[in-house]
């Protein structure tokens, strides 16, 4: 990983030794005459424009490199390590170190662009000899002759103006700059931050878009075309013309041979090696779109978005990638066939949580994310119906005054409701009388879910919801317990994933861990779970939603083994649900129309959310061992 220039050490220019030995001694190779001039004209260059500098006070510190950190792009990866998507604003950089980047690319970079770089103090006399002939006989600045350092100092503090007032502050600078930081830093500051091309700064994103391997694994031939690109990145793309991107690759390794950096008979292997370039990667779409938003918002909020954008993160998720494409090809599969029944469904999302670590499993916003990228697992309110019910029933059995057993009356009620009265009626009419609290669960029966959450205050329901990481709006109305807000997937698979641990809650969460881009931790979201629930309260829940699957409305959710869980029908059957858990997993299937249309009389989610539950928690599951929800005689009554 890349390290601060303040973290490095100030090595000697340890570049200059390997690159010797390729013939980089233009001193050595025409004596100590030469040396002497050059030299000279070096102090003399020099101290003209000390002089200068008087009238260059207001230039840039360039003391603030000790600290600078280029922006840089973050990258988010599944949870065992699979790349899911890169996050960038405009510069797209990863920053790596010298050592990291190939001798070869080093080598054919100073060749085409400052074959001096470690001789001179910051500007080539020579160079900008010839560049003020050429710029005096011209009238303008057509040459810039500038070293390595001034194209840094150019690219960090100055504008693009082509005037001389810029390149005597460029000069300026660059002495500044090597007066106080080694070659090897000020080269790599530069290979870090140059342009490369189609939204690449940086040598490490440039070398993973044009030959899909890192900095350090490049080949002569492919360090001399990319080393061509620095002087006119778009110009000389091998993706917008290949032609003259050869062109430019052989006249740098022309250069490199010319001046004995490369032998010969390397050079015209060189060019006779084929370009396998790749393709640009600054702008890919994510692997796993619908985890990549959720993960983003996760970020965003708690870092902000610049950071998220340009600090460098390295996001673990906590998706495995084929766990995720397996939920989606099972909502996509089930959509078809909720149309082959008939079912006009615009849509279908499905969340799974992990009921130990409050991790998100698989998060699917919908059935086609290239067709829609709403993501209505985390953005849309809908409202649950019954499946809000469990929360209702569990408040009671909280207070110690109801059991699984107690009995309440189905029968009519009528309750002031504003400026008129509100009665709650039972899905398909009628009424039982006097039942037990398992047989209204069990058949979801809305009347005496509406009586219970009278008997115990819906303050009181509303504050568990919060318990259990419901964020949405909640009102007490009469008719809240039949569901009549809005909430997300993303919250009913949290919120009973709670009960399936017997009230132990962490918040859900999609991100494992970030690290910067030097590994250093900057979040662990390591489960730390809290007891929020009475554990006998939860545990006769569960008990009670054992039955709707065994006995229920939940039948056809039946997976072979013991889960728990709620349909959930909206009166006008906008929305059906089925949200449901074994101790490993809770997940939560929701289907409806974007546009609010009812999809159809007799429509359920027992009978159609529950067997696309049961199809995800199949496959799911298929490899983890039964596990059994703990009875409630082990834990003490409140």
């Amino acid at each position: 990983m890349a390290t601060s220039v303040r973290q490095k050490t100030q090595k000697k220019d340890n570049l200059l030794h390997p690159v010797l030995r390729f013939g980089l001694g233009v001193t050595k190779a025409t004596g100590g005459t030469v040396l002497g001039i050059t030299m000279l004209a070096s102090s003399v260059a020099a101290g003209g424009l000390v002089g200068l500098a008087i009238s260059f006070r207001n230039l840039p510190d360039v003391r603030v490199l000790r600290t600078y950190v280029p922006t840089e792009t973050s990258y988010v990866y599944d949870v065992k390590g699979r790349l899911l998507d890169s996050l960038h604003g405009e510069h797209n950089r990863e920053v790596v170190t010298l050592e990291q980047v190939s001798p070869n690319l080093k080598r054919a970079v100073l060749a085409i662009e400052d074959s001096h770089f470690y001789q001179h103090g910051g500007i080539n006399p020579n160079s900008i000899g010839r560049a003020l002939v050429v710029n005096w006989r011209r009238g303008y600045v057509a040459e810039g002759g500038s070293t390595v350092t001034m194209q840094l100092v150019k690219n960090l503090f100055l504008s693009r103006d082509r005037t001389i007032s810029r390149k005597l502050a460029e000069a300026v600078l660059a002495i500044r700059v090597e007066q106080i930081f080694s070659k090897d830093q000020i080269l790599e500051m530069y290979l870090n931050n140059i342009y490369w091309g189609h939204n690449n700064y940086g040598v490490e994103t440039a070398a993973q878009t044009y030959f899909n391997k890192s900095a350090d694994d490049l080949t002569v031939a492919e360090a001399a075309m990319m080393a061509g690109l620095i002087q006119a990145p778009e110009d000389y793309s091998p993706f917008l013309n290949y032609e003259e991107t050869k062109r430019r690759q052989l006249t740098v390794i022309d250069r490199m041979e010319e001046i004995g950096w490369i032998a010969p008979q390397e050079a015209q292997e060189a060019r006779e090696a084929p370009l396998l370039v790749g393709k640009p990667t600054a702008w890919r779409t994510s692997n796993l779109p619908y985890i990549t938003e959720v993960v983003v918002g996760e970020l965003t909020e708690r870092f902000g978005k610049d950071a998220v954008l340009q600090g460098g993160m390295r996001v673990q998720t906590t998706v495995d990638f084929n766990f995720q494409k397996q939920a989606e090809e099972i909502v996509s599969d089930s959509h078809r066939r909720l149309r082959a029944r008939g079912l006009y469904a615009d849509q279908v999302a499905l969340v799974a949580v992990d009921p130990r670590t409050h991790f998100v499993k698989a998060l699917v916003g919908g059935v086609d994310y290239q067709e829609s990228q709403f993501n209505r697992a985390i953005q849309s309110l809908r409202q649950p119906g019954s499946a809000f019910k469990p929360f209702v029933y569990y408040a009671a059995f909280a207070t110690g005054k109801y059991t699984p057993y107690s009995t309440v009356m189905d029968t009519p009620v009528r309750y002031r409701d504003g400026s008129g009265f509100y009665s709650p009626r039972n899905y398909g009419g009628g009424f039982s009388g006097a039942i037990s609290i398992r047989t209204a669960l069990v058949q979801s029966s809305n009347v005496p879910a509406v009586k219970l959450g009278q008997a115990i205050g819906l303050d009181k329901v509303i504050e568990i919801c919060r318990l259990l990481g419901i964020e949405s709006p909640l009102e007490p109305v009469i008719s809240l317990p039949l569901g009549a807000i809005g909430v997300t997937p993303l919250e009913m698979a949290g919120a009973f994933a709670t009960f399936a641990n017997n009230g132990w809650h962490s918040p859900t969460t999609a991100v494992a861990r970030v690290t910067d881009s030097s590994g250093n931790i900057l979040l662990d979201n390591t489960p730390k779970p809290q007891q929020v629930l009475d554990p006998w309260a939860s545990a006769s829940l569960n008990s009670v939603l054992k039955g709707v699957i065994s006995g229920g409305t939940g039948t056809r959710a039946n997976i072979g083994r013991p889960a728990a869980g709620k349909t959930g029908t909206t009166s006008s059957e906008r929305d059906v649900w089925f949200v449901g858990y074994v101790p490993q997993l809770s997940a939560a299937v929701w289907i409806g129309n974007d546009n609010y249309r009812p999809l159809g009389s007799g429509v359920t989610g027992g009978g159609y959310a529950a067997p696309i539950w049961r199809d995800f928690m199949r496959e799911a599951l298929k490899n983890e061992p039964v596990e059994y929800f703990t009875s409630p005689s082990k834990f003490p009554k409140p």
